[in-house]
């Protein structure tokens, strides 16, 4: 009677230390990685600290080789190229088709801007040159000369509505 007793109790200490160790993987890895690491971590504890019976012990140990299982288990990853890794079943295979047509909207688009482009004024074609050049709106003003930024956030964005309208009105490059 007294070993059943012992044995239930081993038990469960040993399930609430897997609870613990599941909850601590999985909040850093995951649910799936975590059941592996508690797996592992209790063989660990069983084949080489099989001595160590004192919960107050067991517990900061059996995390300790948690956080060494895991970041193995991160470097082994990192070295497979796993963390690059695409899943089929979410990325669909692409239609050729379906290119061939982005492609011929986006050449299309590309002939609309060439057309409407020069239709623009000065100062449009140039806030769009400096910022194809990747300046900020404080540089475009300093460069422009305007009063305030605020005079350049108009600009731009009146500017962009008439390009808008350019290419609406040009739906075929001339």
């Amino acid at each position: 009677m007294a070993s059943w007793f012992l044995y239930s109790h081993i038990m469960d200490v040993l399930g609430a230390l897997r609870e613990r160790i599941l909850s601590f993987a999985a909040s850093r890895y995951g649910r799936q990685i975590a059941e592996d690491i508690a797996q592992e971590v209790l063989l660990v504890l069983h084949e080489k600290y099989s001595h160590v019976t004192d919960p107050a012990q067991l517990v900061p140990l059996a995390l300790q080789i948690a956080r060494f299982k895991l970041v193995a288990s991160a470097r082994k990853a990192t070295r497979r190229g796993e963390h690059r890794t695409v899943d089929i079943i979410e990325e669909p295979i692409p239609d050729p088709q379906v290119n061939l047509i982005l492609e011929a909207e986006q050449n299309e688009l590309l002939e609309r801007l060439r057309h409407c482009l020069p239709l623009l004024g000065e100062r449009c074609r140039e806030i769009f040159r400096l910022k194809l050049e990747g300046l900020s709106f404080p540089e475009i003003q300093s460069i422009l000369g305007a009063a305030s930024i605020n005079t350049v956030y108009t600009w731009e964005s009146r500017c962009r509505e008439d390009l808008k309208r350019l290419i609406a009105q040009h739906r075929r490059p001339q």
